[in-house]
């Protein structure tokens, strides 16, 4: 199946992360955590105090899959492209933009803590129990928002974050490539054809 790598055209003003959302299935495979005062839990034995959700929100080079129409394929953010998609969605200020499975807008949630996995063996997300690799985007989301916090957290209906924005697709090199092998193959194979002939010609 088809990879595409997304990037960010620093070109365009709106390119990057629009929002954050909240799910039931991330496509990045990774649940979060909610974290009461003194420790975390499971969503199945969430305490209210806090109304901390901590997980990953980006993965670098993790395949994520998508359908258009008939069309099938992953999508992957290397880790540089999180590095910019991280610091671009904290300078223009858009900590409070999120939304519920992608389509409904909600207020009341705030990213108050972002950070990436730079060193695996110390990594805050490791008192998680969470096993990220290096890149990794993580994120805290404050929830100041009663109807979210029990309708969506406490019954378990949402279980990891989800980002959305504008991307672009990195230009495929590999393609060029070996469209130019094939066509070196070809004019290799013309020339040795080519070469054989005129010995035929000699010997006859």
């Amino acid at each position: 199946m088809k990879i595409i790598e997304l990037v960010i055209d620093e070109l365009d003003e709106d390119a990057g992360i629009d929002a954050i959302s909240i799910v039931e299935y991330p496509a990045i495979e990774e649940d979060f955590v909610a974290l009461s005062k003194n420790k975390e839990y499971k969503f199945q034995e969430v305490d209210t105090e806090k109304r901390l959700l901590t997980g990953a929100l980006l993965v670098p080079n993790k395949p994520i899959y998508r359908r258009d129409g008939e069309e099938e394929y992953y999508i992957i953010f290397s880790k540089d492209t999180i590095r910019k998609a991280s610091e671009l969605y904290l300078m223009r200020g858009k900590q409070n933009r999120a939304t519920y499975e992608h389509f409904k807008p909600i207020d009341g949630l705030t990213l108050v803590e972002s950070w990436l996995v730079t060193d695996k063996e110390n990594d805050k997300s490791n008192s998680y129990g969470m096993d990220l690799p290096l890149g990794t985007w993580m994120g805290t989301v404050k929830v100041n928002n009663d109807q979210v916090w029990e309708e969506f957290v406490l019954t378990g209906m949402v279980k990891g974050f989800s980002i959305e924005g504008f991307f672009s697709e990195k230009e495929n090199d590999t393609k060029s490539e070996i469209e130019a092998g094939l066509k070196l193959l070809k004019i290799k194979k013309l020339l040795i054809e080519n070469e054989e002939r005129n010995k035929m010609k000699q010997n006859g």
